[in-house]
């Protein structure tokens, strides 16, 4: 793009009024829109008009930008479920969550909310605006609306005004069905269904939540003052973000506002998918396993009770699990077995196979070699939920012998 064209453009607007403009610093500004945050040229040379405009006391109305009631206006004041990509706005908003920044050229990110809804925003470092502080109002002029993942997101930039405001009103987001959310900031009122392993050494906690209409991932990041949910109990969580991943919703809930509700709710069944086929493989790992005592830990210990996070722990909880391959004779599924399935699966509880490690000589070992000898070829009819290539079972039982199924494949191999 030629900057000194539109600079020139921009000069020529304000000389007709007697003002002469700082060329060096009006190019500047227009290459840092355009070539930093990706602006269009046509929406930075409004923006930098509509900001000299305010400099010198002029409406923009006469000419130096557009009109401040115009579509996609700068100055054009908007709820938040009204700003879409592409549009300058000003918002009037609530701080209702501050996250940590995820890269050293953001000084902030959040969620802004009013009554309509909410939005994620990020303020540049080099914007050099003011901190908010969540809990407090703000108006902010002339921010940019862009898009990430598919989602509205708010940026703050040079040109972007930032003012506190003396505003009281309560926000009560209503909660959406859990079937009919989408990618953005959204809240619910669900039940901790299941709680899983942490995949990653950031991850505080990750499981299912769900309510009468549907299931969905959760996960909450390791930040000060994180706690994890507790299994079975209902909560109202206010400004979550839905992501899509990999064509799945998973709701990161870590700044999001968590409310802990009395009582109960009826859920969904939490598994959607049903496979029955032969157990062909089962993992190491799998039998009576030592975890973590560490509140909010949980992980699996090595055989020497050592932690990645916390380290040695003497005092470990035990566990049982099973980790194997499903086989439906057209796919392999990764299937993972929590304790009360593994026992009603084995008929092993969890007394029985501490016992067995602590007495027998092979210790844990022995626990696996049992639990193996029981299911491996075994044919099975397990339900739960399939996500990210991991089938986690609700309910698994033994495949009854059917006669006639029988008598069909053998007239299939009959007559291949």
């Amino acid at each position: 793009m030629d900057y000194s064209e539109a600079t020139e453009r921009i000069s020529r607007k304000f000389s007709k009024t007697g003002h002469e403009i700082d060329r060096q610093k009006v190019e500047g500004k227009l290459r840092r829109l355009i070539d930093e945050f990706g602006v269009q040229p046509a929406e930075a040379e409004r923006s930098v008009s509509n900001e000299l405009a305010k400099e010198f006391n002029i409406v923009p109305a006469t000419g130096f930008g557009g009109s401040a009631g115009g579509a996609g206006g700068a100055n054009e004041q908007k709820l938040v479920a009204d700003a879409q990509p592409g549009d300058w706005v000003t918002l009037e908003g609530k701080v209702v969550s501050l996250a940590a920044p995820a890269s050293p050229a953001i000084a902030q990110s959040g969620i802004l909310a009013d009554e309509s809804g909410g939005i994620r925003f990020v303020v540049w470092a080099k914007s050099n605006a003011p901190k908010m502080e969540e809990g407090k109002w703000y108006r902010l002029e002339s921010a940019v609306v862009d898009e990430y993942k598919g989602v509205p997101n708010l940026k703050v930039h040079s040109g972007t005004t930032i003012k506190e405001i003396e505003k009281t009103d309560p926000l009560i987001p209503a909660p959406v069905p859990v079937k009919d959310l989408k990618t953005g900031v959204a809240s619910v009122r669900a039940k901790v269904i299941q709680e899983w392993d942490v995949t990653h050494d950031r991850m505080l906690q990750s499981g299912l939540l769900g309510d009468e209409t549907g299931t969905i991932k959760f996960i909450i990041w390791k930040e000060q003052g994180k706690e994890k949910l507790a299994v079975g109990s209902v909560y109202s969580v206010f400004y979550a973000q839905a992501d899509e991943f990999n064509e799945r919703l998973s709701l990161n809930i870590t700044g999001a506002t968590i409310m802990q509700e009395e009582g109960d709710i009826a859920t969904a069944s939490g598994g959607d998918a049903e496979v029955k086929g032969a157990i062909v493989h089962i993992a190491p790992g799998s039998g009576i396993i030592k975890r973590c005592p560490v509140e909010g830990c949980n992980r699996a210990l090595s055989r020497q009770n050592y932690c990645p996070i916390h380290e040695i722990q003497p005092n470990f909880v035990y566990d049982l699990r099973l980790k194997g391959w499903l086989d439906d004779g057209e796919k392999t599924h990764n299937m993972l077995l929590k304790r009360d399935v593994v026992e009603a699966l084995t008929g092993m509880t969890l007394d029985q196979a501490k016992e067995i490690a602590e007495n027998n000589p092979l210790g844990m070992d022995e626990v696996f070699l049992q639990m193996r000898d029981k299911v491996l070829g075994r044919y099975v009819d397990c339900k739960g939920r399939e996500i990210e290539n991991r089938l986690l079972v609700n309910t698994c039982e033994w495949q009854k012998f059917e006669s006639g199924e029988h008598a069909k494949l053998l007239n299939r191999a009959g007559g291949a």
